[in-house]
């Protein structure tokens, strides 16, 4: 019987657990040794490279976005720098507490915790977003103490865009706002998502959005040597930003100035344009607002305030809204009529105060009547009959096609968006416009009433005013621009937005004299007198004055009408009449006469910008002034 405890069997088990372990550890080791060949050596490039990622951040490092300046060098839009307590939600547990522990360090109010969820609901979970911005030195000493208290929450110095003169020209420069989706999404397709790492604002509306790239400039990178921890250790290479390019425009902050404050509470707009070039002096839309309040994200009270008011002052009025051009739109009239062959200047109707056509009664303003009526006098008394007679006449075929020439019911190409067509009518529009047949027929007795300017007219005040350059300018078509020249701050080189003529209205020299002669005696003895009483220059005008709603035949009562309903100003004018070097069209909403509200602003502006007179205070109205319309 063999012994199971001999010493011979237990040195063979033994040694058997010896050559197994010894196997398996041969085999552990082989492999370790493949996975050691497999990372050092088959994967050593890939390994190394990601070991120099995680020891080297590269930060971008955001370019100064370029300044807005008007003609003389006033800056309208620049930059500061301020700290910012921004937190980055997905790496925040417990946002409520975290913010409610951050308010005992630094001053949260409640309209933060709103704009604050306001962003959160328009940006990516993974972005950082800001719950107060500009701290001060305190708060930020008071945060970094307690730091650690709080992962996902860091103090930030970031680049605001600031706008010092507050209101003045709001809709011309727009607003900067943070990027949102639909932003990001944007950059992503025009392939520019680089450019745009660091940084969290972009240009939404007027100058700020259309001038994007130009004032954006190129964003820098810094290759930063980090710790485990991520703490930076030392720059290895800067590669620094190409700050944004300066806007230099044609605007004229003092006369936007004068402008704003002729409007006082008045709602309205007025364009005013530099007929040899085409470069607009001003542009106003009343009532304004403050583009700073759009900067760290709008708070949930002030973007209601302001998007609920009956006054919309988010509206650009002077190139979105369309309106009746009333009586302004008769000189225009009175050309084409010349141009086409359908009236010579002494060419006169007798008025008796209303024109019959198809059984329907058109009435004058006057009651009785003018009397005999020229082309001369019919601008200067503001004649309906004349141009009820007129349009008859001429129909509204010839009619449209002279006015699209004059760039009626044509978008301008201003260098802002948000441009409207307005309303040309013509047969071809109501087709377009209207889906049943019965109302896409046009009515003979449609073309009486856009003889006057009302009807379907509706023109913005920029097309308004251009058309006022083309006749001041004898013909001369420009373009419409705001920005003069474009300066790079890096080499001091500027590109010139040089004026050049867009085309040539074929105008005779003498026709383009008789309305001119007739719109200078307008502000000499016609509706316009009062307002230009006692003026040093020679200034060409013609008042307006445009239904808000139709008064289906009855007597206009202003006095007697809700403010909304009363009829709207007008007032195109040129000056000096004999070299125009300004040009302008103006509406005062719901004002009545133009003489009365609209001719007085006409009078501050060009007071202002050919004397250098400064007015004290809003245009007053003339209560006495009537209009012949």
């Amino acid at each position: 019987m063999t012994d199971l405890h001999s010493p011979e069997i237990q040195l063979i088990r033994f040694r058997r657990r010896v050559y197994f372990a010894g196997a398996v550890v041969l085999v552990c080791f082989s492999l370790l040794f493949a996975r050691f060949f497999w990372l050092q050596v088959v994967r050593h490039d890939y390994y190394a490279t990601r070991a120099e990622d995680n020891r080297i951040a590269l930060l971008p490092v955001t370019p100064n976005r370029g300044l807005i300046l008007d003609r003389n060098g006033e800056v309208l839009a620049r930059n500061y720098s301020a700290y910012t307590l921004e937190i980055q939600p997905s790496r925040v547990s417990n946002l409520e507490h975290t913010i409610d522990e951050l308010a005992k360090l630094v001053n949260i109010e409640a309209r933060d915790r709103k704009r604050f969820r306001k962003l959160m609901e328009e940006s990516r979970n993974f972005d950082t977003l800001p719950i107060r911005t500009r701290l001060t030195d305190e708060e930020v000493a008071r945060f970094i103490g307690q730091r650690y208290r709080f992962p996902g929450v860091e103090v930030r110095a970031r680049l605001f865009r600031q706008y010092p003169n507050t209101e003045l020209a709001s809709h011309v420069l727009g607003y900067m706002g943070r990027i949102n989706r639909r932003d990001a999404a944007r950059i992503d397709e025009a392939g520019v998502a680089d450019n745009y790492r660091g940084t969290d604002h972009i240009g939404k509306a007027g100058l700020e959005q259309f001038y994007e790239d130009e004032l954006h400039g190129v964003t820098g990178f810094e290759q930063v040597e980090v710790t485990a921890a991520g703490r930076a250790v030392r720059v290895l290479s800067h590669t620094a930003p190409q700050n944004g390019n300066n806007l230099r425009l044609t605007l004229d902050a003092g006369l936007q100035r004068v402008v704003e404050q002729a409007f006082g509470e008045r709602r309205g707009a007025l364009v005013a344009i530099e007929p040899s070039t085409g470069g607009v002096l001003a542009l106003v839309s009343k009532p304004t607002f403050d583009p700073n309040l759009f900067v760290d994200g709008i708070d949930a009270a002030n973007w209601e305030a302001l998007n609920t008011s009956a006054d919309h002052p988010l509206l650009n009025r002077a190139i979105y809204s369309a309106y009746p051009p009333g009586s302004t739109f008769k000189p225009f009239m009175a050309l084409g009529a010349l141009t086409a062959g359908k009236r010579t200047p002494s060419f006169a109707i007798a008025d008796p105060g209303h024109f019959e056509y198809g059984g329907h009664l058109f009435r004058d303003d006057k009651v009785g009547g003018h009397g005999s009526v020229d082309m001369h006098k019919s601008i200067v008394v503001s004649c309906n009959t004349y141009y009820y007679r007129l349009a008859a006449d001429w129909g509204i075929d010839g009619i449209a096609g002279f006015m699209s020439q004059m760039g009626l019911g044509s978008r301008t190409g201003i260098d802002i968006e948000g441009e409207s067509t307005g309303v040309l009518p013509s047969p071809e529009w109501k087709k377009k416009r209207f889906k049943r047949p019965e109302q896409q027929k046009w009515y003979a007795g449609e073309t009486i009433s856009v003889g006057i300017g009302q009807g379907y007219n509706a023109y913005t005040m920029m097309q308004m005013a251009q058309a006022v350059a083309i006749l001041a300018n004898d013909g001369v078509v420009f373009k419409p621009h705001l920005v003069k020249q474009i300066e790079n701050v890096r080499t001091g080189a500027s590109r010139q937005v040089e004026p050049k003529p867009v085309r040539t209205v074929d105008l005779k020299p003498e026709h383009i004299a008789v309305i001119k002669q007739a719109m200078v005696d307008v502000n000499k003895a016609g509706t316009g007198a009062r307002a230009f009483a006692g003026a040093p220059y020679v200034a060409a005008g013609k008042t307006g004055t445009a239904q808000a709603f139709s008064l289906r035949g009855a007597q206009y009562r202003g006095g007697k009408l809700a403010e909304k309903l009363r009829d709207h100003a007008l007032f195109v004018a040129f000056a000096p009449a004999d070299d125009p070097k300004i040009a302008l069209a103006v509406i005062v909403e719901n004002a009545g006469f133009g003489a009365q509200s609209a001719a007085p602003i006409a009078r501050q502006v060009f007071d202002y910008y050919l004397l250098g007179n400064k007015p004290a205070g809003p245009a007053p109205e003339d209560s006495d002034a009537t209009d012949s319309e």
